[in-house]
């Protein structure tokens, strides 16, 4: 009773390709794959920022010796 056999879901991909057609659902895979391309540049991107913003700030590191007074 807990799982469905290959049966239901042949009859539940069936009845989606009626109700949707192939073409909306192909137009649903390309959005899909572009939105995920999207994220995956933009993290790609993020993560180049957060490199050269590191980079830029131990470029600006002042090296300085710390003596007592006397």
């Amino acid at each position: 009773m807990g799982s469905f056999s290959i049966w239901h879901w042949l009859i539940v991909l069936v009845i989606i390709l009626l109700v949707f057609g192939t073409k909306k659902l192909r137009n649903i895979g390309s959005d899909l794959g572009g939105a995920v391309r999207g994220f995956k540049e933009g993290v790609k991107e993020g993560t180049d920022k957060a490199v050269s913003e590191s980079q830029q700030a131990s470029s600006k590191t002042i090296d300085v010796e710390a003596r007592e007074k006397s």
